[in-house]
């Protein structure tokens, strides 16, 4: 499916939030995730369908300043 991931259109086979944090190889911790602008909780990735055209924000922790 066709989503936006941090304003980048990408193909995407992943069918909710913990497959795309897999297929992008993003570790699981230090990584804040939104559809829509929609803060989603880690405990509910794999509960959270992608759906076509979803725009999609990944933010990673970083140390330092």
């Amino acid at each position: 499916m066709n989503i936006k991931v941090n304003n980048n259109d990408m193909q995407s086979a992943a069918t909710n939030v913990a497959e795309l944090i897999l297929e992008l190889r993003l570790p699981s911790q230090g990584v804040a995730v939104a559809i829509d602008d929609c803060l989603i909780p880690r405990p509910q990735w794999s509960e959270q369908k992608l759906t076509e055209g979803a725009s999609v924000t990944i933010i990673k922790a970083a140390c330092g300043g």
